[in-house]
């Protein structure tokens, strides 16, 4: 696993998610609250960094909609584990029955779920992230051999990167 950094760096990294360099990641792991535990479901995020939001389809029915209600801070967690890349973003959601956005972002992914985008049962989940971190590891062949001779020497391996993310 990556090595954690405590500090955010001092001189802030650009979020290479967002900027194209890390492969294109649709589903993310979206974590709510209910007051009593953490409940998680995948959904299919449209990241909009320009609008400083991830933008989700979501049906008005389910427990995801009345927890987000009560404790609008959620996170979401995108994994790459071909490439050994992982990131979480965090922030504050919000519910809305925006039918122009709606039909900006349907695609053809979302007739799995609804016949169109007019169809009256979609809501838009709006995210505005609010911490975001980034852990970016070498890939499995280098990462094995670290382990290796880490197991070897008994001196923790440099398996990559980790950051905080300023968003």
């Amino acid at each position: 696993m990556a090595k954690e950094r405590t500090t955010i760096p001092s001189r802030p990294r650009r979020c290479k998610i967002a900027s194209g360099n890390w492969p294109k990641i649709d589903i993310c792991m979206f974590t709510t609250w209910d007051g009593e535990q953490q409940h998680s479901r995948p959904l299919s995020a449209r990241v909009r960094r320009d609008e400083h939001a991830v933008y989700f389809l979501v049906d008005v029915a389910g427990e995801k909609n009345a927890q987000i209600e009560r404790f609008p801070t959620v996170s979401c967690a995108w994994v790459d584990n071909g490439n050994y890349k992982y990131a979480l973003m965090s922030g504050t959601a919000r519910l809305s029955n925006d039918r122009g956005k709606i039909a900006e972002l349907w695609s053809d992914f979302d007739k799995a779920w609804w016949e169109d985008e007019t169809d009256p049962t979609i809501r838009l989940l709006t995210l505005t992230p609010e911490n975001g971190e980034l852990w970016d590891s070498p890939g499995k062949a280098v990462a094995l051999v670290k382990m290796v001779v880490g197991a070897v020497t008994g001196a923790a391996p440099e398996m990559g990167d980790n950051a905080k993310v300023p968003l």
